[in-house]
């Protein structure tokens, strides 16, 4: 199986990180985490994504704050999909690291979830590796159905809980 890489530009944005870490492992996609900024570590971050097909890696997932240069700059270096999470830092809530992900220019795409949105940024590198990958596309068709097993136990809770206090 491919492995997704996953980039932050900071440690501080491990507490988002952590969630498309859990959610791989959960799925049991092999994944590697490594922090490589855009601005002060461009050559290792150039060299990762560079090398990242031929090191086995299927997705690469990228997660930065502020300016948000990353995805792009791991994009430019690689035809690998590249998924971009915008982190939450400074005084726009995200915004500005929203704009700086998601307004690539042409030739240069970077697939983009909402701020702080690493668990939908796995489950997306894991539906692109399970284009060839029955299994995993196995295990992704069961997280479906165990979510709209869960949404429709909290309905009849729900239902329950309005019949009781009529």
């Amino acid at each position: 199986m491919k492995k997704v890489g996953i980039v932050m530009g900071s440690d501080s944005d491990l507490p988002v990180v952590r969630k498309a870490i859990d959610t791989l492992r959960a799925l049991e996609v092999p994944c590697e985490v490594h922090i490589y900024s855009a601005h002060r570590t461009p050559e290792e971050a150039r060299a990762f994504a560079a090398g990242a097909r031929e090191n086995g890696f299927g997705a690469l997932i990228a997660a930065a704050g502020m300016a948000a240069h990353l995805a792009g700059a791991l994009a430019a270096n690689t035809t690998l999909p590249v998924i971009g999470i915008p982190c939450a830092s400074g005084g726009l809530g995200g915004l500005d690291a929203l704009l700086s992900t998601v307004q690539m220019p042409s030739g240069i795409p970077v697939a983009t979830v909402t701020v702080g949105g690493a668990a939908n940024a796995a489950l997306l590198a894991a539906q692109i590796l399970a284009v060839e990958d029955a299994a995993l596309a196995a295990k992704l068709d069961a997280k479906r159905r165990a979510d709209a097993d869960a949404v429709r136990k909290k309905d009849a809770a729900l239902a329950q809980q309005l019949a009781d206090n009529n």
